[in-house]
């Protein structure tokens, strides 16, 4: 099933994306289904018809995982972590398909990052690896866009990785999907930069969670970043680029100078 939040007119809701013959349509249901039971809440309409946003937008954190790609962390020089490598990025980076990633005035060195995003459903703490499914309501495309420079200058990644617009999610929440091994794709103005799959990863979406679990509370809505395979690279302001991940969809955003 695939969870959509959209805006409308005036309203902002989330529903459910399907196929009625050869046209996509996004049906209404009530509430927000982090917390309460999918409904149905009004007529379909035509996915072309609203405005996709971020489908989640996390009340608490996103929660990172740096080099759990051995290639891309050989392409920036770096060993495969003995644990995971984990950072947290402001509920405030979150933007949404087709929002602009905004190039941030103090850095020269922007770079795009695609990952596989996990989407937890209840709260949680210490989650044992059997459980690990309970936990997980979807999965969507992330780009963990990133300020290369400052990750190199200011020895720790907040402002590298969290400023406004450095966290794109969407375009909707898949939540029957077998993360194993799909396909993760990076274009940038069509060419294609990234190739990668799931199966790369040193540590899969169980070990993730149980780990990131085991250091903070996770709540309903809390984002983790997978990790990206090799092939990230700058972006410039005008560029589009568009995330795949195989069995969701792409998310697309284009790059604006921020002055």
């Amino acid at each position: 099933m695939r969870i959509a939040r959209f805006s409308f007119g005036d309203d902002i809701k989330f529903g459910v994306v399907a196929a009625i013959g050869d046209d996509e349509v996004v049906a209404p249901i009530a509430g927000d289904p982090l917390y309460v039971p999918i409904q149905p809440a009004g007529d379909p309409i035509p996915l072309a018809d609203v405005r996709l946003l971020a489908p989640v937008i996390p009340r608490s954190k996103i929660v990172g995982i740096g080099r759990n790609y051995a290639d891309h962390a050989a392409e920036m020089g770096n060993e495969v972590p003995a644990n995971p490598l984990l950072f947290l990025k402001p509920n405030t980076s979150v933007i949404g398909p087709g929002e602009p990633i905004t190039y941030p005035s103090f850095s020269e060195n922007v770079h795009f990052e695609a990952e596989l995003a996990v989407v937890i459903g209840r709260i949680c703490k210490d989650v044992p690896a059997a459980r690990v499914p309970e936990v997980i309501f979807g999965y969507t495309c992330a780009n963990d866009v990133t300020a290369r420079d400052l990750q190199q200058s200011d020895g720790q990644w907040a402002r590298a990785k969290g400023f406004d617009s450095a966290c794109p999610l969407g375009p909707w929440i898949e939540t029957e999907l077998d993360p194993a091994d799909l396909a993760v794709t990076c274009t940038v103005n069509g060419e294609l930069r990234q190739d990668g799959r799931t199966s790369q990863m040193v540590r899969d979406v169980v070990e993730l969670v149980t780990y990131a679990s085991s250091a903070f509370t996770l709540l309903p809505g809390d984002v983790i970043l997978t990790g990206t395979p090799a092939g990230v690279g700058p972006l410039e302001p005008g560029d589009q680029v568009a995330v795949t991940v195989e069995g969701i969809g792409t998310l697309t955003n284009r790059v604006v100078s921020g002055g």
